[in-house]
């Protein structure tokens, strides 16, 4: 049975734990990146070229990958993060303001709903499984919707 101390610990490292996922992206630090993850992770919805092939879809080539699409600076903002903790396991939720420069010039800003699984492997948590939805982005254009169908 996890205590509210040991919940409130979990939360505080988990919260930690997705911000510095955030500040490695900013900083394309691919490495640092897949550090947060588990090494059987699954990611689902993703914009190419990480889009779902299974367990092994997300390697640093293809976190650098994703990364060369953008030429300038990448910003990630956390925003209604809610985690909730069950022993080993647990789940975030967040809301996501990803901003910055595509390959090519057009600046987007891209907003996305974001729910992580997370497991205690050896006393530190790991995503296991990510789902990104991307329900719209803001670009020079204005609003564009985006078709969510997998």
């Amino acid at each position: 049975m996890t205590t509210d101390i040991e919940r409130t610990t979990d939360e505080a490292q988990i919260r930690e734990l997705l911000a510095d996922r955030a500040a490695a992206t900013k900083e394309r630090d691919a490495r640092r990146f897949l550090a947060s993850c588990a090494p059987d992770l699954v990611d689902f919805n993703l914009a190419p070229p990480l889009q779902y092939k299974g367990p092994e879809a997300l390697d640093q080539q293809a976190v650098e990958a994703w990364y060369a699409t953008w030429d300038g600076p990448i910003e990630v903002t956390l925003t209604q993060v809610e985690i909730t903790v069950g022993g080993d396991v647990a789940f975030g939720h967040s809301i996501n303001r990803m901003h910055g420069t595509k390959t090519g010039g057009s600046e987007v800003e891209l907003w996305s709903r974001s729910t992580v699984g997370l497991r205690k492997i050896d006393g530190a948590w790991k995503v296991t499984h990510t789902h990104d939805s991307v329900p719209f982005l803001m670009d020079g254009s204005g609003l564009a919707a985006l078709d969510l169908k997998p």
